[in-house]
């Protein structure tokens, strides 16, 4: 990988070894570790093993991104929760944005995951977008602005690419269809954190997740924050519910 050597800083994944209960963390579309580590971090401390991979042509540099997809990121997010459940007694997931998506298609594909938490999850691309983004890559563009630092709190800055690729973004909605047709098979409990004011994932995406799983889900509003808030005003709340919200889900998986 060209850019493996130049890895943004703070955007090296993270690996905490703890207890039974083992927690996946991922990160969103053009995002990095960097944006979910505090929440990493809670987990680790709350003495749970952590695993908080850095996704395929994430975290260095955009043209390391241009030719990973869906099936890259899906791959990985896969290869750490199959060693850490080898590890482990019980697995959570939990995932922002992307990386949201990504723990709901495990959660299609993993019936024995004690968990999921999803924080302003991407899983019900509009068709206009869908049709935007397509017409731009067959027009032979590779990126356009980025939508990366989508944050309400002043001074805070997440270290995400200034553009988004094209290409991989398209898989994403591809990869969209096909989880959202089998969200229904999730059965295992869903902590779902929603910032009403969300300027990359519509707030609607969270009501079709919430809609459409089988398994009891728990809903909280992140009222102060866009839509990285985890590292908004509201990741210290975030944080607090989601450690609460693993000690009790594997408590009852146990």
């Amino acid at each position: 990988m060209a850019g493996a050597e130049q890895v943004i800083p703070g955007a090296e994944p993270f690996s905490a070894d703890g207890g039974p209960v083992g927690v996946l963390v991922l990160h969103g579309f053009t995002g990095n570790p960097s944006s979910v580590r505090g929440l990493a971090e809670a987990f680790a401390a709350a003495g749970h093993t952590v695993e908080l991979p850095r996704l395929p042509g994430h975290g260095t540099l955009i043209e390391d991104m241009l030719g990973t997809g869906w099936s890259d990121w899906s791959a990985a997010a896969e290869d750490v929760y199959e060693d850490l459940a080898g590890r482990c007694e019980r697995v959570v997931v939990a995932g922002l944005s992307m990386g949201g998506s990504l723990t709901c298609w495990l959660g299609t594909r993993h019936p024995g995951i004690a968990g999921l938490i999803c924080i302003n999850p991407a899983i019900a691309p509009t068709e206009e977008m869908r049709a935007a983004v397509a017409a731009l890559v067959e027009a032979g563009e590779e990126v356009m602005p980025g939508i990366g630092s989508d944050i309400a709190m002043p001074g805070v800055v997440e270290t995400a690419y200034s553009d988004t690729p094209l290409a991989p973004l398209l898989t994403l909605f591809e990869a969209s269809t096909v989880v959202g047709a089998e969200l229904g098979r999730i059965t295992a409990p869903l902590l779902l954190f929603t910032s009403p004011e969300d300027h990359v994932v519509p707030a609607s995406d969270s009501d079709v997740l919430a809609a459409a799983v089988s398994g009891p889900v728990e809903r909280v509003s992140c009222e102060r924050s866009y839509h990285v808030a985890t590292m908004d005003h509201d990741a210290a709340m975030i944080e607090e519910r989601s450690v609460e919200f693993v000690g009790r889900v594997a408590v009852a998986a146990s």
